[in-house]
């Protein structure tokens, strides 16, 4: 299982709710999780088989910024 690391601008619970379906579609409901605490809002994503790409593109669908970390 891989993970990945992204800088988002998801801040807050609702932000956090307005993603949801989005990445539950793409990564799965108990494979995400944002750190709202975070400067940098983390979102680490563990699970199989999901690019980076994917990621990207279902987080900006659900209207935020989102960019890989190393």
């Amino acid at each position: 299982m891989s993970t990945l690391r992204f800088k988002t601008t998801i801040n807050c619970n609702n932000c956090i709710r307005a993603v949801t379906p989005a990445l539950n579609q793409e990564v799965g409901a108990n494979n995400w999780q944002v750190d709202t605490a975070s400067p940098d809002k983390i979102l680490t994503i563990s699970a199989a088989q999901v690019s980076a790409s994917q990621v990207i593109t279902a987080v900006q669908e659900a209207g935020f910024e989102i960019q890989p970390l190393n």
